[in-house]
């Protein structure tokens, strides 16, 4: 991906040098909480934008420090551009609207967001109640050497996936699903979270046709980086990787083959027309 001297997004907050922030009130109780949700399905993020009493107090704000001018910054300031850019062309023409950024955040080991505390295991995340982007950079060395996933663009894929999201947060998606999940049973819930996180990669796709037609920085190998990264991150990986079997109903994201599927098809749309009806065919029970 050829991602040099481009504009760079002012929309980015380095958090990075501000290090750990304190965590009181049930911090250590709630952790063995998330863990224990994460290996029978349920996304810790989700319980906490349902259930903001469980994420844990905090003492007095750490302010941030002073932002770091290196490589990984200058990276994602320059990805998050062109998520700007493209989407403020695409979202009117599709939805009607005018596209409103959202702001990402870097940070190290832990962060606290408008979602409540998160740590940097929990990955990179999107959070609709600041509508904010956080990421701790050195989730890409994990991508790389856990998942096997190298590449910029592998990178850039994750950051189009949660721009994704903020676009279903502009479209009043995250809160109707969100309704929705309150009502259902964990697996019916689970599996409007897979249809969200569909979503997502197929907007990160359409994104990445984008990149490739109009801006041209984008080549095959920087394809198969991305549909790399979309199939080492499917439940159904993580979870031998992480108990040596696979258990559907407990997947929130999606398996492999879902997740390269709709990144794919993304690739493939040409039209806004498109896009909008793509997006209504990922809530479908039964995707082709």
């Amino acid at each position: 991906m050829r991602w040099e001297g481009r504009r760079q997004s002012d929309n980015v907050e380095d958090r990075r040098s501000a290090g750990r922030q304190a965590v009181v009130g049930g911090g250590l109780l709630t952790l063995l909480i998330m863990i224990v949700l994460m290996f029978v399905g349920v996304d810790p993020m989700q319980l906490i934008q349902m259930a903001p009493e469980l994420a844990p107090q905090q003492g007095p704000a750490v302010e941030p420090g002073k932002p770091i001018d290196d490589e990984v910054s200058r990276f994602l300031k320059t990805v998050l551009a062109d998520n700007e850019d493209v989407w403020a062309r695409i979202f009117p023409a599709a939805f009607g609207k005018r596209f409103v950024p959202t702001k990402l955040v870097m940070f190290t080991a832990q962060v606290r967001s408008g979602c409540g505390v998160a740590s940097a295991g929990a990955g990179p995340f999107y959070c609709p109640l600041d509508r904010t982007v956080y990421i701790d950079p050195t989730f890409y060395e994990e991508l790389r050497q856990r998942f096997g996933a190298p590449g910029d663009f592998a990178q850039a894929y994750v950051i189009a996936h949660e721009i994704g999201h903020h676009i279903q947060n502009q479209l009043g998606l995250a809160e109707r699903v969100q309704g929705m999940q309150r009502r259902m049973s964990q697996a019916d819930a689970n599996q409007l979270s897979v249809r969200m996180e569909l979503q997502a990669d197929y907007l990160a796709g359409v994104w990445a046709r984008h990149m490739a037609q109009y801006a041209g920085i984008l080549d095959e190998d920087d394809i198969r980086e991305a549909v790399n990264a979309a199939a080492a991150i499917g439940d159904d990986r993580i979870q031998t990787q992480a108990q040596g079997y696979v258990v559907p109903e407990a997947f929130t994201h999606g398996s492999s083959e879902q997740r390269v599927r709709w990144f794919l098809y993304g690739l493939k749309t040409e039209t806004p027309e498109q896009i909008v009806e793509r997006m209504n065919e990922a809530f479908e029970r039964d995707t082709p």
